[in-house]
């Protein structure tokens, strides 16, 4: 990752301002709010190395398509494993509430007082709950981004219509990642969240284990114009999460060794994880956080959720963690962990 880009992205936090930039344009289906495009798109995930090798060019242990991807070992995570409910704790249920619902579409699947759980075609995705504890700082351990993953590119192109109709500000940047289109938005707190579809597998490059991604322009005008009114499934799900620590190595120790993810992308002060040679369930990254150390507040991130295929899954994952001298909390279904910054971790079946 370059200066430019290091420097958009630690700037993204900060909703950027795009109401200017917005135009309205006709088209068969009613009036459309098209985003502004920023030249210098901003960029959450882009590795170096071999993540940095240009698209079709021949590297030595290239592989195009799964076969090039980590093989399950016996001391990891499942090939079946996959994210699940990402809980934020936040201090205006009612406006974080309002902008889930009205302007990513998201529907109410559960509530009660002080806590709401949201979710597309039934599938739970994101779980609100209210907490008066003070906002972290920009420098804090915690939360970089929710993902949520569209099923094709007609949905996605649907929901960001809605985005650009409902809350236009909150857009903050996009990018072609090589293995996915992803675009980037920040909630009411401050929270960060990417709305990305995911490229054929077939197409994901490899190199000796570690898969090819970037961060090339993606114009979300275009990308809405030529997808808007497509074959659309309305549905989502947890695609992967993204976490801001203050130590590269600690991260690799609590999430590879300790959790059992693979490393499959490495970044200039980022990590990128997965399980079943997908291109990344979980990201770790010291790019504003740098030395950070425990959370000073519980409020953004409330969880991550890992879900795996069997209780026998869950008491590997517990026995690593014990054996490294992590706490092991029991919860409905599986098990809670934390991470050296306070992030909370839920394993279950």
């Amino acid at each position: 990752m370059n200066a430019a880009q290091k420097a958009t992205r630690n700037s993204a936090r900060t909703p950027l301002l795009i109401t200017a930039g917005v135009v309205i344009i006709a088209i068969v289906a009613g009036a459309v709010w098209w985003f502004a495009s920023r030249a210098d798109s901003a960029s959450a995930e882009n590795p170096v190395g071999a993540g940095t090798a240009a698209a079709g060019s021949a590297v030595t242990g290239e592989v195009r398509g799964p076969a090039g991807a980590p093989s399950e070992r016996a001391d990891g995570l499942p090939a079946e494993t996959a994210m699940g409910v990402n809980e934020l704790k936040v201090r205006d249920l009612a406006a974080v509430r309002a902008y889930y619902e009205d302007a990513i579409g998201l529907s109410i699947l559960e509530e009660r007082a002080g806590e709401a759980l949201l979710g597309l075609a039934k599938t739970p995705l994101i779980r609100l709950t209210e907490s008066k504890e003070p906002l972290p700082k920009p420098d804090d351990a915690g939360l970089y981004h929710t993902a949520i993953l569209y099923p094709d590119e007609a949905t996605l192109a649907q929901t960001l219509l809605r985005v650009a109709e409902q809350a236009p500000a909150s857009f903050q940047g996009s990018a072609d990642h090589r293995v996915s289109q992803a675009f980037y938005f920040g909630d009411p707190e401050g929270n960060g969240l990417e709305l990305y579809v995911d490229r054929p597998e077939e197409e994901w490059t490899w190199v000796d284990g570690q898969v090819v991604m970037g961060s090339d322009a993606l114009d979300p005008n275009e990308f809405i114009t030529t997808h808007l009114g497509g074959e659309a499934l309305g549905t989502a799900a947890m695609g992967h999460v993204h976490l801001k620590v203050g130590d590269l190595d600690e991260a690799r120790e609590f999430y590879a060794d300790t959790l059992g993810f693979d490393v499959v992308s490495e970044a200039d002060g980022a990590l990128f994880y997965s399980a079943g040679g997908y291109h990344h369930h979980l990201a770790t990254n010291t790019w504003m956080s740098s030395g950070a150390g425990p959370r000073s507040t519980d409020v953004g991130l409330g969880s991550v959720s890992i879900t795996l295929p069997d209780a026998a899954s869950v008491d590997a994952v517990a026995e690593r963690a014990r054996a490294a001298g992590v706490a092991v909390d029991a919860v409905a279904g599986g098990i809670f962990v934390a991470d050296p910054w306070g992030n909370l971790v839920r394993v279950v079946v």
